[in-house]
């Protein structure tokens, strides 16, 4: 059973919140006992959905944090100003700064900084770098 004093992104093993689809992810649990979001097996999984999804967002050409945060939270759904003003903060990486989808350091950072922004918790930076060596 899910630790319930948990954000939901992390009791579903999904800390950036992606929304439940067809595609069927490595690690993913099928099927989702959340109605909304998608379950992975470990945050390792989770994580690697997410920097998959974020190198993806890039090689379309969403490639700095302004791009992609308006892409992942939309105005319509979420204060996407402060999201943005947030993992840039945490990052350290300006909005603006066109990103390498192979930037290992910097992806790992702009993650971390969306796990804080989608669940008001720092994510342990082992499963992030976990979710890396899966891809």
């Amino acid at each position: 059973m899910a630790d319930m004093s948990l954000p939901r992104g992390y009791r579903n093993n999904n800390p950036l919140n992606i929304r439940k689809s067809n595609e069927l992810w490595a690690g993913e649990v099928r099927p989702s006992q959340d109605e909304s979001f998608k379950q992975f097996k470990s945050m390792g999984y989770g994580f690697r959905a997410a920097l998959k999804l974020l190198r993806n967002y890039i090689g379309k050409g969403y490639n700095t944090i302004e791009k992609i945060i308006n892409r992942w939270a939309p105005p319509t759904e979420n204060n996407t100003g402060s999201y943005i003003n947030n993992v840039v903060q945490r990052s350290g990486i300006p909005a603006q700064k066109v990103l390498n989808r192979n930037d290992r350091k910097s992806l790992i950072a702009i993650v971390y900084a969306m796990a804080i922004s989608e669940n008001g918790k720092a994510p342990d930076r082992s499963d992030i770098e976990a979710g890396w060596e899966m891809l």
